[in-house]
């Protein structure tokens, strides 16, 4: 479980970065009703990075689980769109967007082992 706490906080610091690189492939799968697109994407980018962050720290972790939780839960509504996206184009990788879903409540699971 050590390690795991390493792992998990690589990829959120990754993908808070990217959202930094490639703001452009985060902003279309932001829902309609999300307003200002652009300044939420690096929004969450930047509390993506924070989470990972927090994770690394002893002194900070139980923050940074609960905040990892909270970003999980706010984001899920990107994964539907996405999904309902893809679905509407046709998109060959459509099956994936589903499979996506599920995979917020192990995300939320493994954040929550880190609240201790």
């Amino acid at each position: 479980m050590f390690y795991s706490k390493f792992v998990l906080a690589f990829f959120l610091i990754l993908a808070g970065i990217f959202h930094f690189i490639k703001p452009q492939f985060f902003m279309k799968i932001m829902p309609d009703y999300i307003p200002m697109h652009l300044q939420m994407v690096y929004i969450s980018g930047a509390v993506e990075i924070l989470c990972g962050i927090l994770l690394l720290f002893p002194e900070t972790q139980k923050l940074g689980a609960y905040l990892c939780i909270a970003l999980f839960i706010a984001v899920f509504p990107a994964n539907i769109e996405m999904a309902k996206n893809f679905y509407q184009s046709h998109h060959k990788y459509f099956w994936l967007t589903i499979l996506r879903l599920p995979i917020q409540i192990v995300l939320i699971w493994w954040a929550y082992q880190f609240r201790k």
